[in-house]
């Protein structure tokens, strides 16, 4: 498979409303498109998504790399974002040669999805659960910890403090009732301390697990053993050493995937065979949550399918005010859809794609 073409599109998408967490408040998500095409003119799309947020590296570097990539194809020294865009770009179109989608035989599957509720003041959340309720959806993620958020000058956003997390949750759960699914997300805001204090008051209301209390396994191994609340890794596992750490410390008991974090779908398969997983987005764009569906779909096969009951956090698109895709998935009774077509089904609007670009 010889490529003749490889392009590299940086763009953003606009979010309805501005997402906030404990990092700070997002007015735009900023991704590269990466397009590759064969000898037989055959299209494979892949995208990054720069973690800059998180530590991790910008969109210019990301950039970079994937146009280094584009002229010498050498994937040692590619970042997690550039690696899982070529990664992706790849399987599809190794998907849209042979005519089917990656993975499956089956073109109707869909992936159970949580609802992602940025953090606000409890009505306005709960309000907010409600509506996400109507779409049918049952499980419901919080963002919780803003009452930390720290200045991270990688990406623009404004600092944005709510107070009253354990207040948003029993505004969600009172909203909804006994019987739908709450986890909550802190991204890393609260030390032991405050962690141990604030999950022991989320105790009653039934939460399903608490996403990144605190920072690094060995803190969220001894939070794990000082709560009753399922513990799972985010920032803490971006690679199978770090899975292998982390189930060696019992440190979680499962771990949200994002395929920009991990390095693409193979990482992630490889990390879910070692701690229960679900999906997560890094608010990607259409072919990004594409991917990552048909990697959730794929975690049957890997060594713990009894946790195929965690919903995944594919929904994301729902936040974003506009795309750049004329086919992509679909979100309908809270299940994320995948497109009919080969590899992963995503086709470019080419005019919406112009018009986002950055």
């Amino acid at each position: 498979m010889r490529l003749s073409s490889v392009e590299v599109i940086p763009y953003a998408l606009p979010f309805k409303e501005p997402y906030v967490t404990a990092l700070g408040s997002l007015t735009q998500r900023e991704m590269v498109l990466l397009r590759v095409r064969d000898e037989d003119g055959v299209v494979g799309l892949g995208e990054a998504v720069p973690l800059a947020l998180r530590g991790g590296v910008g969109l210019r570097e990301v950039v970079r790399e994937l146009e280094r990539w584009g002229e010498d194809r050498e994937v040692d020294g590619l970042s997690a974002p550039s690696r899982c865009a070529v990664g992706t770009a790849l399987m599809d179109l190794r998907g849209r040669r042979v005519g089917k989608r990656l993975g499956e035989e089956a073109r109707d599957e869909a992936v159970e999805c949580n609802a992602t509720l940025v953090a606000g003041p409890p009505a306005e959340v709960a309000a907010e659960a409600e509506r996400w309720a109507q779409a049918g959806f049952t499980t419901f993620k919080l963002k919780l910890g803003s009452e930390s958020a720290r200045t991270v000058p990688q990406e623009p956003f404004s600092r944005t403090r709510w107070a009253g997390d354990v207040e948003q949750v029993r505004a969600v759960r009172e909203a909804l009732g006994p019987e739908v699914r709450i986890r909550v997300d802190a991204n890393e805001a609260w030390d032991l301390e405050t962690a141990k204090t604030t999950l022991a008051e989320l105790e009653p209301f039934g939460i399903e697990l608490a996403e990144q209390p605190v920072a690094g396994l060995e803190a969220m191994a001894e939070l794990a053993a000082l709560t009753s609340i399922p513990l799972a890794a985010d920032e803490s596992v971006a690679s199978l050493a770090e899975a292998e750490e982390a189930a060696a410390l019992d440190a979680c008991s499962y771990t949200g995937i994002k395929l920009s974090k991990v390095g693409g779908p193979e990482a992630a398969l490889a990390i879910a065979d070692v701690i229960p997983s679900y999906v997560t987005s890094a608010l990607d764009g259409p072919v990004g949550i594409a991917a990552a569906a048909q990697v959730a779909l794929s975690l049957a096969e890997t060594t713990h399918p009894e946790r195929l009951h965690l919903a995944h956090g594919l929904a994301t698109q729902r936040l974003f005010a506009s795309t750049i895709a004329a086919v992509e998935c679909e979100v309908r009774d809270g299940m994320l859809h995948l497109p009919p077509g080969p590899g992963l089904g995503i086709e470019i609007d080419e005019d919406a794609l112009q018009a986002h670009r950055i």
